[in-house]
């Protein structure tokens, strides 16, 4: 049942990320001149409609929506839940008819073309802001925090996970659900620091624990853990730095950190990390992508093909289509509570933003930069160049959407 209610949420927040871009598009387009014909939540087929007639809203009949009866603004509610569309007048860019959007200044298409864009970013930015208040997880190294105004809520402990065996932790007779109190450095171990480089500290966090084991990676220090609610402190050399797992075992824990007066301050850098790490993170698919495909080519060198084979396995691996973020991911934060769940809201807004100003011309930042292209060479955009150039384009990002959902019920059925 919970997986249940996770999918229709992540489908309800994903309608209103959708709809909340085209949006944008919307106000965009009323504010510059443009004629919207139709506003839909959702896609067609069509529930229901009205349309404004004699200053007033009429809901429309059913025998009506062929043939939409006078002109005006159409508000529609629809069949499929996975978004929602903005419908202009004329939106071709060699279209000059009055009201249309081709015959809209360069400006006004600029305008109204990177809207949604900055709707998705408005909307991440309110989402972050309000996680800042109540309280925002982290997610990020190095996130941002406002100094002298973030306090800190442990909502879980830093605890033991799978031990390995041969690790620090299983010599040390860790056992998994110990909950991690102290870590202490030589010179620490009765208590006071008596050693000039000693240092005691208190866990209250996964990154406390991470950070100090990195510290002293490969030195004998000591740990105060709690087990079936008494305290113990006990002896341990950890791995060397090289070693994939300093400590030897995993470890689990969550806080959110809270904010009072700088909460927007913190949304804001925050929408502005998570844009970074997306670039970063579409850049490196690409990447790894690219230069896959081209090692795998090399049939003279069996080790660059391998590599080859891993580089597009990890571009693969990082990308989750609708079938993966509804069926898999919002399940999943559903399950981590309502912040984590904001938090992925405000990452899919984000995400929905930069993949919106990507030059690929059946997006809202290719479609722009088509137009500009035509307008610096002063050569004209027919509609059939248009439509040739977006369909086109269209097609390849369906092939790409529907391969990525081919791996995501692969993910789930594995």
């Amino acid at each position: 049942m919970s997986v249940v209610v996770g999918i229709i949420v992540g489908l309800l927040i994903l309608m209103l990320l959708v709809t909340g871009h085209e949006f944008g598009h919307f106000i965009a387009a009323r504010r510059n001149g443009v004629e919207v014909e139709e506003f839909g939540i959702g896609f067609p087929p069509r529930a229901i409609a009205w349309r404004k007639v004699n200053g007033k809203w009429r809901r429309l009949k059913k025998s009506e929506w062929e043939k939409m009866p006078g002109k005006g603004l159409v508000l529609s509610l629809n069949w499929l839940p996975i978004g929602g569309f903005c419908q202009m007048k004329g939106e071709s860019d060699a279209d000059k008819a009055k009201g249309s959007f081709g015959a809209s200044s360069f400006w006004s298409k600029t305008k109204i073309l990177f809207a949604g864009v900055a709707m998705n970013w408005l909307m991440a930015f309110v989402v972050l802001t309000v996680l800042a208040w109540i309280g925002m997880p982290h997610f990020l190294e190095g996130q941002f925090e406002m100094e002298g105004d973030t306090k800190t809520v442990v909502t879980q402990p830093v605890t033991i996970g799978e031990v390995k065996n041969g690790s620090p932790a299983s010599a040390a007779h860790l056992k998994e659900g110990d909950i991690v109190r102290q870590m202490r450095s030589l010179g620490c171990e009765e208590g006071e620091c008596d050693a000039p480089d000693g240092e005691r500290v208190f866990i209250n966090v996964t990154d406390d624990l991470l950070a100090f084991d990195a510290k002293y990676a490969g030195q004998t220090v000591y740990m105060t853990y709690e087990r079936n609610g008494d305290t113990n402190m006990v002896e341990m050399t950890l791995n060397e730095e090289s070693e994939e797992y300093i400590l030897g075992a995993g470890i689990s824990g969550a806080a959110v950190y809270r904010s009072t007066w700088s909460a927007p301050i913190v949304g804001l850098a925050t929408t502005a990390q998570l844009t970074g790490e997306t670039f970063k993170g579409v850049g490196q698919l690409l990447w790894n992508l690219v230069t896959g495909v081209v090692r795998q080519l090399n049939f003279f060198d069996q080790s660059a093909r391998e590599s080859g084979a891993e580089a597009v396995k990890a571009a693969g691996d990082s990308v989750s289509g609708p079938v993966g973020i509804i069926g898999v991911l919002f399940p999943n934060m559903m399950s981590s509570g309502l912040n984590n769940l904001l938090f992925l809201t405000a990452i899919i807004s984000i995400s929905l933003a930069v993949m919106n100003v990507l030059p690929i011309p059946a997006l809202d930042g290719g479609r722009w930069l088509l137009i500009l292209s035509y307008k610096l060479r002063k050569k004209e955009l027919t509609k059939e160049k248009e439509e040739k150039i977006v369909s086109r384009a269209f097609v390849a990002l369906l092939i790409i959407v529907a391969v990525v959902t081919v791996i995501d019920v692969l993910r789930i059925i594995g």
